[in-house]
């Protein structure tokens, strides 16, 4: 597959992207992750991610076809009216000495629910949108992408003030991580991008405390 992106484009991406975040940009890693009802939550759990007035948006996750897409495969965070959310599930790419997942464990994150058709993993990464030039969350392969360029790395959750917020770090590296929030470009719904500013934050229910993924009230 020929990519518009090269290599080279993308190393520069990268350097401009990495060298505009702050110099006190650090996290704090190996705090336990709690959920709504206040416990921690663990690889084997199924959970909703749900937005918090502490952020910049309030809406929930949705799938949108994007550009010239034709499958629906870009993250979006839409308004906070709609109440309908999809499920995820973590999964560490790490062993650690804790059986939860604590703050900055390297992840996995999957939508285990209405996968698209047009997609064979509904896992998130990031591509960068050669139209826009965003590192933006999607999900699907390298042939739901053509012509962009898909970025290597994991995603982990850091603490946010009172909620939570998703980090990328490009191939795992702790040198070079970004906060994820949104980026309003008229989809119907802010991007999921990598940026340093409207950082997004959520917290996480355990779903088998609602019914067909209908929140009613958050703890």
């Amino acid at each position: 597959m020929k990519f518009v992106c090269s290599s080279l484009t993308l190393s520069f991406l990268l350097f401009a992207f990495v060298t505009n975040l702050s110099p006190s940009f650090t996290y704090n890693n190996g705090f336990p992750i709690l959920n709504t009802a206040f416990e921690p939550i663990h690889p084997y759990g199924s959970y909703y991610i749900i937005p918090t007035f502490f952020g910049v948006r309030s809406g929930r996750l949705k799938l949108e076809k994007t550009g010239d897409s034709k499958c629906p495969v870009t993250i979006l965070e839409e308004d906070f009216n709609n109440t309908h959310y999809l499920p995820v599930k973590f999964t560490k790419l790490v062993d650690t000495e804790f059986d939860e997942i604590v703050t900055g464990t390297p992840i996995e994150i999957e939508f285990t629910r209405n996968k698209p058709d047009c997609v064979e993993s509904t896992k998130w990464l990031i591509f960068i949108d050669n139209v826009i030039n965003k590192f933006c969350v999607g999900i699907g392969g390298p042939e739901n992408y053509p012509g962009m360029q898909i970025v290597n790395g994991t995603f982990n959750i850091q603490r946010y003030g009172s909620s939570y917020n998703f980090v990328f770090c490009v191939d795992g590296s702790s040198a070079f991580c970004s906060d994820i929030g949104f980026y309003n470009n008229g989809e119907g719904g802010g991007r999921l991008i990598l940026t340093d500013q409207k950082i997004s934050a959520f917290v996480f229910s355990e779903t088998y405390s609602y019914e067909d993924g209908n929140i009613r009230s958050v703890a």
